[in-house]
């Protein structure tokens, strides 16, 4: 049995689009203050693997895009 079903697998259009979508964003890094661990995220929105804490996504450095345009759904 495959770990990957075929019907999961995104159709070429939408590899394209993911591919172009990642293409513009940037890795970010930063300290979080509370805990004192040095992060990582993608355009300004990041996530503490050390005490969980996750920052707003509104406090990214980029727009996300609408729902119908997010390329992987």
């Amino acid at each position: 049995m495959s770990r990957h079903p075929q019907h999961n697998r995104p159709t070429p259009e939408q590899a394209v689009a993911a591919a172009e979508f990642l293409a513009g964003q940037e890795i970010t890094h930063t300290e979080y203050r509370r805990c004192g661990s040095g992060i990582s995220g993608i355009n300004g929105r990041y996530a503490c693997g050390h005490c969980g804490w996750v920052n707003h996504w509104s406090e990214g450095h980029t727009v996300l895009p609408p729902e119908d345009q997010d390329p992987v759904r």
